[in-house]
């Protein structure tokens, strides 16, 4: 799996957990791997560009997400996934970390990039939380991988909950 991280918002992420929560996310999702996958950190005046251009709505988001390949995960434990370029997921730690300090279970900007990353590979791969019942099925994976992934690293305490507004 190809994975790309580029932090160009002059703010010092964790970028290797960036790396590795995406790759737990898409081998969890059972995605090809030859996929490929791009994570791009940016600033809040790039985001809110990005948010203006793409979604016509003011001011930065905390994540979005650029679809290439139509790549969704096998409906079957059977069926082989298809390799693709999955598309680019754009993360503000600007919003992160006011997210991460806002909610209920206060945590740091990096746990909610993390958080963010999950929710932007889950955009990619087709879910939405439109709905209830979408936000219900997507949030709900969101958690597991989020709770899988700190549970194979060792780390204590509850996963940030759901933050993101996008």
């Amino acid at each position: 799996m190809t994975i790309d991280v580029n932090n160009e918002s002059g703010r010092a992420v964790d970028e290797q957990s960036l790396l590795d929560i995406a790759r737990y996310a898409l081998n969890r999702m059972r995605i090809h791997p030859l996929s490929e996958l791009s994570v791009i950190v940016v600033d809040a005046g790039a985001m809110e560009q990005l948010h203006l251009q793409w979604m016509d709505l003011p001011g930065p988001t905390d994540v979005m997400s650029f679809p290439m390949d139509e790549l969704r995960p096998p409906v079957r434990e059977e069926e082989e996934p298809p390799p693709g370029l999955l598309g680019d997921i754009v993360l503000c730690p600007e919003v992160a970390e006011r997210q991460g300090a806002d909610a209920p279970t206060r945590h740091s900007m990096d746990e909610e990039l993390q958080l963010l990353t999950v929710h932007g590979v889950l955009h990619l791969l087709g879910y939405d939380h439109e709905e209830a019942a979408e936000k219900a099925e997507m949030f709900g994976l969101q958690s597991a991988i989020l709770d899988g992934w700190r549970g194979e690293r060792g780390l204590t305490g509850p996963s940030p909950a759901p933050t993101t507004t996008s």
